[in-house]
């Protein structure tokens, strides 16, 4: 099965997604899409995507979308290694961590979020304030489930769905300069699962569109 993978280098999403295939040892072709150029609005991706966002990922019966709904998909047709827990509680509260970022932290930190701020002319420093505002009230709710839950990682001792959300969501933490010091298990689990060889191939720095500072 031949996929094709749809994403930006720094975007926190497609980070998601290219973590999860890295774990489940899935190789794919990388087609890249400037979000910073505008390039998720083109007629050729929005045919892919009707909403012009990024990931997608084609396995050959059309593109699917939604980093979630992707690492799901990915989780139900290649389950070794697991990205959930085998038990039901066990993988309420790994999806309740993953949610946490992706619905809860993600969407009023995005690129579409902060041009649209800096549109109603809300002013750089007042546009970082609301970041770190939304991170760390999502963060403050992660620290005490990992302090409980993690051990090495943000879910047991094996990388999890919460893993492959959380450690791009700290990287756009550091990128926007957010205070991690109140969050010693969030901190320890993200830096741990940064040396796990599928988390250091799908570092944004590894990309082939990546931006070299």
């Amino acid at each position: 099965m031949a996929l094709t993978f749809h994403g930006y280098w720094r975007a926190t999403a497609p980070y998601r997604v290219r973590i999860g295939l890295a774990l489940k040892g899935l190789p794919y072709d990388y087609a890249p899409v400037n979000l910073a150029a505008g390039e998720q609005r083109e007629a050729d991706y929005m045919r892919l995507n009707p909403q012009g966002l990024t990931p997608s990922l084609d396995a050959g019966d059309g593109p699917m979308t939604q980093s979630l709904s992707i690492l799901e998909w990915l989780e139900e047709t290649h389950p070794e290694p697991p990205l959930l827990p085998s038990d039901a509680r066990s993988r309420q509260v790994v999806r309740a961590m993953a949610a946490i970022i992706a619905c809860d932290i993600h969407p009023l930190n995005n690129l579409r979020v902060l041009k649209q701020l800096a549109a109603l002319g809300v002013s750089e420093a007042d546009r970082q304030t609301w970041i770190g505002r939304w991170m760390a009230e999502g963060f403050a709710a992660l620290e005490p489930m990992i302090a409980r839950h993690g051990d090495g990682f943000a879910f047991g001792a094996a990388p999890t769905l919460a893993d492959c959300c959380l450690v791009p969501q700290v990287y756009s933490a550091h990128r926007y300069e957010v205070d991690l010091s109140p969050y010693p298990a969030l901190r320890a689990a993200a830096e741990h699962a940064q040396n796990h060889p599928a988390f250091l191939a799908a570092h944004p720095d590894r990309q082939p569109d990546a931006v070299k500072a």
